[in-house]
């Protein structure tokens, strides 16, 4: 049974799915642009037999709080820093972190400032490295580049619903166990009068995370965290470089290439599930996960 809740953290409304028993290992589930916990709705439940499952929204995503850029600074940091408060406020000290696209900036600035809270990474078409930054990220890098009227409304495009539909749809093997849902829950919440403001802040922020490339390649190296990488092997945003490049710090990480783009849960939610419970039983000590 999913359930679903609300937190209050530093005066925002922090919702979250929540699924399966807290004796188990504790899996915190990260979202990317420009979805919300509603990407993992079919994954949950493949999980929470074995897992103590949270998946959140972030600030100004999904059924979060969205207060305007005067009222809460929009940056990868701050929203790190609410998510590691609100791991604080359930008492989870502990977890496995799944991180995808905009997951990635926020699991590993946490994991960076609290390496002991960290049991081990799926890193599902999140990147740190520059190889595996796609085609799209030409508009962010002009933005970065030189923030002017022209860059902002270039990276516009990236929030109609024809880009949202191809996030989705382009590279998918099944295109029919795309569920519409899928974008046209995004689409709504990108839709609301101001997230597009919110959005281009986060857009100009993501130069930071490509600075701190290095410093998270280093906690990988160093730390060596159980880490699996699954990847949908065609996605047109973050590169199959992407993918590979984490072997050069996580020199035990498992790679697998699955069939799908970048929002592959749509069509391989139970594929993923297996992935992650098998390389999990195998490395989490005492930890009881059945094979």
């Amino acid at each position: 049974m999913v359930s679903y809740q609300i937190a209050t953290i530093d005066g925002l409304r922090i919702f979250y799915r929540k699924a399966g028993s807290r004796r188990n290992p504790a899996i915190v589930l990260l979202h990317g642009f420009p979805s919300s916990s509603h990407m993992f709705r079919n994954l949950i439940p493949f999980l929470s037999d074995q897992f103590y499952v949270i998946a959140p929204d972030y600030p100004g995503f999904g059924n979060s709080s969205m207060p305007g850029p005067d009222e809460f600074t929009y940056t990868f940091h701050n929203i790190s820093l609410v998510m590691e408060k609100l791991l604080d406020l359930l008492g989870i000290r502990q977890s496995v972190f799944y991180v995808q696209d905009y997951g990635g900036p926020v699991g590993f600035r946490i994991a960076v400032r609290q390496p002991l809270r960290v049991l081990g990474f799926v890193i599902q078409n999140s990147v740190a490295h520059e190889e595996g930054l796609g085609k799209p990220f030409d508009l962010f890098k002009a933005l970065w580049k030189d923030r002017n009227p022209n860059t902002e409304a270039a990276l516009g495009d990236l929030l109609t619903i024809d880009f949202t539909k191809k996030q989705y749809l382009t590279g998918a093997c099944s295109p029919n166990m795309i569920s519409p849902d899928s974008y046209l829950m995004d689409q709504l919440f990108l839709d609301r009068p101001g997230n597009a403001q919110i959005q281009l802040e986060l857009a100009y922020d993501y130069r930071k995370n490509v600075e701190q490339y290095p410093v998270w390649q280093q906690y990988l190296r160093m730390k060596q965290p159980p880490a699996t990488v699954i990847w949908g092997k065609n996605d047109f945003i973050f590169t199959l470089n992407g993918a590979v490049a984490f072997s050069k710090e996580l020199y035990n990480a498992e790679t697998h290439l699955l069939c799908g783009g970048h929002f592959l849960l749509e069509e391989q939610a139970w594929q993923v599930s297996r992935l992650i419970k098998s390389f999990f039983y195998s490395r989490l000590g005492n930890i009881a996960l059945q094979p």
